[in-house]
């Protein structure tokens, strides 16, 4: 009993046993007020940041508990919430982004007082949800609001108005009218540069837009008329999309555009005008009109728009004198004209000097004169696919100034050989679905940088094709020889061959020298021909290290390709 008494004064007098280091002052206390408290994140989401809450994509039908008061960044997306309870809400007054995209919420489950301690929302997104009006209130503090792709049909005064720091409006997708914008939707609001009101059900262009706007989207409504002055004060627009609407020559003015000194965009495509419009502001870069009734360009209408770059006239009603000699004059930094599917009959002249892109497919041109494209020796891409082009009327020297020439397609004429005097600087020739019947080497001479040639669904026979006929076209990688009637592989193919399309031809064998001259072939197309398994000479791939497409199905017997041990197993990167 002494002995006890003894041994428990020893222990009072020295005191618990110590872990080394645990009374260094370098070492906090390890008492449960010196832990951090855990942070509270609710179930199943994440918590990646002390400020952000990230619950997307849960599949959760109630507003998640336990979500920090010091979040400023939540987002709920991609779930099936139908309504944001009030209370829980309220009390994130640190939020700054809500994301609650592609959710069920309806307007009675936002309640709108749940915004008032908002008082620090920038980004606010609920696009894709079933809401059938906007929030009548939203915090002043906004920057980004975006209720696209519900079925909004009314905004308020106070949704984005009284916004001096909104930047971007997205409504795009909407079941809005004019009737559902108040006059002063965006009054207070002086920096918005974005404002989306694409597929709603506007009839006429809203008035009274902010006047910082730099794009502004109004496609696939129901326009018909932009009020006189309704764009007098988007001096800073430079995006205008009016695409698919019902706009007509009586709905727009002299006015319309003329205020608009900084316009680098404008697409009025797929309407109903039947002229240029006048008065486009000397800033335009591209100019969209296709899809319209426009019967002819005039010269006048383009004078204002010095700067046009890009002028778009697809599918309208010009016949032969649609686009007359000058037109286009006044347009000297033209570089790209696209009037394919018209009525043109030539084409037109005196074009400006810069273009590099002419683009007239799908017309009537059945004649190319000597000095037809002399106006315009910058050309680098020239389309004139599924014209009615024959050969006895392409003069031998209407590409002769085209030094500049890189892309020539006239695919889809009438065709029977290869015109005369091309440029030696082209890249890619386009001529399938024409009446070729031979090939000789004088119009491929010269050719020497050509990469691709497309000679499809024409009446090609071997026998047709000359000897030397590939002979200079030493850069040549891409050989289109598809839907003719060849009944071997032509020989003396181009050295730098990298893909050859023979099928729906009328090829039965493969000998074993077929490709001795193409050893950087790397895909072989020989379907729906009239092979068999004893067709194919085995040593017909043994010189192509680098082949790694052999498509040989629909022939009357399943062809098995046996490739050299050299090619790849793999489809090396680059391979079709």
């Amino acid at each position: 009993m002494r002995r006890l008494s003894l041994l428990l004064l020893l222990l009072l007098l020295l005191g618990p046993p110590t872990t080394p280091g645990m009374e260094d002052p370098a070492f906090p206390h390890m008492g449960e007020s010196s832990l951090p408290p855990p942070r509270a994140c609710p179930l199943r989401c994440s918590c990646p940041r002390a400020d952000t809450v990230d619950c997307d994509g849960l599949d959760l039908w109630l507003f998640p508990h336990n979500i920090t008061r010091e979040a400023q960044h939540l987002s709920l997306q991609n779930n099936q919430l139908q309504e944001l309870p009030y209370n829980e809400l309220s009390r994130l007054s640190g939020l700054r982004t809500l994301n609650l995209h592609n959710n069920l919420i309806s307007s009675e489950g936002l309640p709108d007082e749940a915004f008032e301690s908002l008082t620090q929302l920038q980004h606010f997104y609920v696009a894709h949800n079933k809401l059938s009006v906007a929030p009548q209130f939203l915090p002043r503090s906004l920057r980004v609001a975006d209720l696209a792709a519900n079925q909004v049909t009314e905004i308020f005064p106070l949704t984005f108005g009284e916004k001096p720091a909104l930047r971007s409006v997205y409504l795009h997708n909407n079941h809005l009218s004019n009737a559902g914008l108040p006059p002063d939707a965006f009054h207070g609001s002086e920096a918005v540069t974005t404002l989306s009101l694409s597929n709603n059900r506007l009839s006429y262009l809203p008035p009274s837009l902010p006047p910082s706007l730099e794009r502004l989207h109004l496609q696939n409504n129901l326009i018909s008329k932009v009020p006189r002055g309704a764009l007098s004060r988007q001096t800073h627009l430079r995006e205008l999309y009016l695409q698919h609407n019902q706009l007509t020559d009586s709905g727009l003015d002299a006015t319309t555009f003329s205020k608009l000194h900084r316009l680098e965009y404008l697409d009025l495509s797929h309407n109903q005008l039947a002229a240029v419009p006048a008065g486009l502001p000397h800033t335009l870069t591209v100019l969209h009109l296709g899809r319209n009734r426009i019967q002819q360009v005039e010269a006048a209408r383009l004078r204002g728009a010095r700067g046009l770059r890009y002028l778009l006239l697809q599918h309208n009603r010009l016949g032969a004198a649609g686009l007359p000699a000058g037109a286009l004059r006044p347009l000297r930094g033209l570089h790209t004209l696209h009037v394919y599917g018209n009525r043109l009959e030539r084409v037109p002249l005196a074009l400006p000097r810069r273009l590099r892109s002419l683009v007239l497919p799908h017309n009537r041109v059945a004649a190319l004169g000597a000095r037809d494209l002399a106006a315009t020796p910058r050309l680098a891409e020239l389309n004139l696919a599924y014209n009615h082009l024959v050969s006895a009327r392409v003069h031998h020297r209407a590409f002769r100034r085209l030094r500049a020439l890189r892309s020539l397609d006239l695919a889809g004429n009438q065709l029977t050989r290869v015109p005369s005097g091309l440029p030696t600087g082209l890249h890619t020739l386009r001529m399938q679905r024409n009446q070729l019947r031979a090939l000789e080497p004088e119009p491929l001479a010269g050719l020497d940088q050509l990469r691709e040639l497309s000679l499809a669904h024409n009446r090609l026979r071997v026998g047709d094709i000359e000897p030397g006929t590939w002979h200079e076209l030493q850069a040549l990688q891409v050989l289109d020889l598809s839907h003719n009637q060849l009944s071997f592989v032509p020989p003396d193919l181009p050295e730098a061959l990298e893909e050859l399309h023979l099928q729906s031809n009328r090829i039965s064998h493969v000998g074993p020298e077929a490709f001795l001259s193409t050893p950087s072939l790397r895909a072989l197309f020989l379907r729906a021909n009239r092979l068999h398994m004893t067709s194919i000479a085995p040593e017909a791939f043994l010189g192509l290290p680098h082949l790694c497409v052999v498509d040989t199905t629909g022939n009357p017997e399943q062809v098995l390709i046996q490739l050299p041990s050299t090619a790849p197993r793999q489809p090396r990167a680059g391979c079709p």
